[in-house]
């Protein structure tokens, strides 16, 4: 593991670090707050997966979320949202929703793309087990949150996971790829057809099929652009209410999908998360 960048920050280090991952076969990047800390102290870690056409840098530069890390004693971990690199297929088109940032937190299985995008296995298998081997993270306490379609990630990804993540929390998630254009170009595009496979991969087609959690907090600004095409939390919404699922839903009045309205609410959400870690201490 390569050291890109360190800046102290609240009295932690905020890290910017590379390698070579064994899924993807490419160079991988991301981003690791750890707050200050005594000797011999394990913390919890906190993922947080970003959306279309973003990298580790997004959320790592606007999120404002170091405060409260540093405060409540969590780490803080941003991956990237796909391979990049020669020899990485993108999008035919040039298109921003398909290919290079917006892997979609699966495996592909169909081709050029079943070699290089499998951040699915990536942000829960390799990662995470780097994450604990050069940091002061205890792996026991876990949660993870997301963006749009780091939003999905998390909530997909959390819902199949619910003992390894305590708390699951989302901004603007696509919450049902299966039923919007985004999630069925990016489900066909590294799926193909079969759509069991679809169903894996979308939080209300798990919530559906039985997955559970203990609680999920979302956080929806109503003048998103993407709202009524793309996002559908009503969706959600109403599987989870069928189902009993515990969920919190805001929607947050004139906020649309940029950090403007991540950076405000994200204070809140990382709270709500370190409340429910620290029932694990």
């Amino acid at each position: 593991m390569e050291t890109v960048s360190s800046n102290k920050s609240y009295g932690g280090i905020q890290g910017v670090y590379r390698h070579k991952s064994k899924e993807t076969g490419m160079e991988m990047t991301f981003s690791v707050f750890v707050p200050p800390f005594d000797d011999g102290a394990r913390l919890p870690v906190v993922w947080y997966l970003s959306g279309l056409t973003c990298t580790h840098v997004n959320v790592t530069e606007k999120g404002e979320f170091r405060r409260v890390c540093a405060e409540r004693g969590l780490i803080f971990v941003a991956p990237d949202t796909s391979p990049r690199g020669d020899g990485v297929p993108d999008d035919p088109a040039g298109a921003y929703d398909f290919g290079s940032g917006a892997g979609f937190y699966v495996d592909a299985t169909q081709e050029p793309f079943a070699r290089h995008y499998r951040m699915w296995s990536y942000v829960t298998m390799e990662l995470p087990d780097i994450v604990g081997a050069n940091f002061p993270a205890d792996m026991s306490r876990q949660s993870i949150m997301g963006h749009s379609m780091g939003g999905h990630g998390a909530l997909t990804i959390g819902l199949t996971f619910p003992g390894r993540f305590k708390a699951i929390s989302a901004f603007s998630p696509i919450v049902a790829p299966s039923q919007v254009p985004w999630g069925r170009k990016a489900l066909a595009g590294y799926l193909g057809d079969d759509r069991a496979l679809w169903r894996r991969h979308d939080a209300v087609a798990l919530i559906e099929d039985g997955a559970r959690a203990a609680d999920l907090l979302i956080d929806q600004g109503d003048a998103d652009a993407f709202l009524a095409e793309q996002l559908r939390p009503d969706l959600f919404e109403a599987a989870c209410r069928a189902a009993g699922q515990p969920l919190t839903l805001r929607l947050r009045a004139g906020y649309d999908h940029s950090y403007y309205f991540i950076s405000t609410f994200m204070d809140e959400h990382l709270l709500w998360h370190a409340a429910r870690l620290e029932e694990y201490c």
